[in-house]
């Protein structure tokens, strides 16, 4: 077995890490935002090595992104287990608000929700030794926004026979620094015969931070660390490789040991971060009744010293889908929740089929698009596609994402009367073709490679032929830092008819991702 493992455990798009242990099994859960499904739920008996085994949020009846903004929808859920049954609390961020389900195999099927009557978001829930259930969250300070991030955290007992919150609501904290803006993401745990309140705090970029009080009484009065944050990145500078640092978990393993997942981002070509918020994972101490992490270091660092559990490794997905299942892979995510079927791995069997529709990637809809999270700062992306554009409305290709907003559109289309691929970078809503070229092909390759920044799209008509369309294309649109919101990049297989009517269809024969 390594001695050693290597950060972020979860690469990619999977922010807001939370984490629960029953027996030697972990699992895991992160936010999802405007995709669907939502809540990807993992497995892990290592702490290091993880395989999803579903999603929370599976069904429609869960989850309605309806209309959702960019980042709106599902924000940081937290997972638990008491007495039999395993618990998400989570947020609809733009939708009915914060919600329970619940279920009593991890790997689903998971409950419809349980609305809750509360205010705010980032919901935990904490099992009291006494049996009695708590909801902690954070909600703006009750004095109005005196400053912009002027929040708190607070909690209510929850009857879990009524899933309804009852009793008075309770301020908590503020934060560890005077003025402190967004203290958010908070965990209660009872340690020692202390209450632990581990939150965020500073806003999730840059200033990020994650700090700790504690209280002999649930409701307080909590007392902070005095030296608060017990982990934080802020004070290294934009030039360190990771960043971002806070909205953490933690979990005592069956030997005895602290861990902590928490998201952090990997800036690369300046201060970008395509790959949006990962999941990362560091061992923590106790000193004197209070957490440090990593003592002498109290960083992230990219390669850690492994947790003392037997390894335990997973078969991983291949790194090409040849789509000849019957349902698609846990990778795989929609825009939105899906209200009617636009696509089919039967009516053309090994192949994915997405129908032409009226929606597209840049409105707040529904759009036919199946993608995947971006997770290397190198990767190359390729897929095969059968289809023909029979009118100029319609067009159907790969797509680079970030958000409606911002994005690239490799696509293949017509245009006054002759069939092209066109690529085009939409900025802030704004669409430039960047590069066009008459094509006339029944079928065609198409492949998006990235190193670093730079993003390249080449096409064929053989698998083994590499037309370029453009070349090192600058991709820092597809960061948080030009684009706002909170996922990361994205890329799959797109179809539309862009506002009109048709019957339309594209096949796509595969899809690999290879990143390195």
């Amino acid at each position: 077995m390594t001695t050693t493992f290597k950060n972020p455990i979860l690469p990619g798009f999977y922010p807001d890490p939370s984490m629960c242990r029953v027996g030697d099994d972990y699992y895991l859960v992160t936010s999802t935002f405007e995709y669907f499904p939502g809540i990807p739920i993992f497995h892990s008996k290592d702490l290091v090595n993880w395989q999803q085994i579903g999603h929370v949020l599976d069904r429609p009846s869960q989850l309605d992104l309806d209309g959702v903004k960019p980042s709106g929808g599902v924000f940081a859920p937290t997972i638990r287990y008491h007495e039999g049954t395993f618990y998400v609390i989570n947020t609809n961020v733009g939708k009915k608000g914060n919600f329970i389900v619940t279920a009593t195999d991890p790997a689903g099927p998971w409950s419809d929700p349980y609305w809750l009557e509360s205010e705010g978001i980032d919901p935990s829930l904490f099992f009291d030794e006494d049996g009695k259930a708590y909801y902690t969250g954070t909600r703006p300070a009750p004095e109005g926004p005196q400053y912009f991030g002027n929040w708190e955290i607070w909690i209510q007992e929850l009857d879990l026979n009524t899933m309804k919150l009852v009793g008075e609501t309770h301020s908590l904290w503020r934060g560890a620094l005077r003025d402190a803006v967004w203290p958010e993401g908070p965990h209660t745990y009872k340690i020692n015969g202390y209450y632990y309140l581990l939150i965020s705090e500073g806003g999730t970029g840059p200033d990020h931070a994650i700090s700790v009080a504690r209280s002999e009484h649930i409701f307080g009065p909590y007392v902070g660390y005095k030296k608060n944050p017990v982990l934080t990145h802020r004070h290294l500078g934009n030039d360190y490789p990771i960043v971002n640092v806070g909205h953490s978990d933690i979990v005592e393993t069956q030997n005895g040991e602290w861990w902590m997942v928490l998201l952090a981002s990997r800036p690369y070509g300046g201060y970008y971060r395509n790959l949006g918020r990962e999941t990362f994972l560091v061992p923590f101490t106790w000193e004197e009744g209070w957490p440090v992490v990593k003592p002498g270091k109290s960083i992230v660092e990219m390669e850690e010293v492994r947790p003392n559990l037997p390894e335990k490794r997973w078969v991983q997905p291949p790194a090409c889908d040849n789509f000849e299942t019957e349902e698609l892979g846990m990778q795989w995510l929609s825009i939105r929740t899906p209200r009617e079927p636009f696509m089919s791995l039967t009516e053309r069997p090994g192949h994915l089929r997405l129908k032409l529709r009226p929606q597209m990637l840049t409105e707040d809809a529904q759009p036919s698009f199946v993608g995947r999270r971006q997770q290397h700062i190198h990767f190359n992306a390729r897929t095969a596609m059968a289809f023909t554009p029979q009118a100029e409305h319609e067009s159907a290709g790969i797509v680079v994402l970030q958000s409606s907003q911002f994005h690239f559109r490799f696509e293949y289309r017509m245009v006054n009367g002759v069939k092209v691929l066109r690529l085009t970078k939409c900025t802030d809503g704004k669409d430039e073709i960047l590069a066009e070229q008459a094509v006339d092909a029944d079928k065609l390759y198409l492949t998006v490679e990235a190193h670093e920044q730079d993003y390249s799209f080449y096409y064929g008509k053989r698998a083994d032929e590499y037309v370029p369309l453009a070349e090192q294309v600058d991709g820092r649109i597809l960061s948080t830092d030009v684009a706002g919101g909170f996922v990361g990049a994205c890329l799959g297989m797109y179809a539309s008819s862009n506002g009109q009517a048709s019957d339309n269809v594209a096949d796509f024969d595969w899809f690999e991702y290879t990143g390195y």
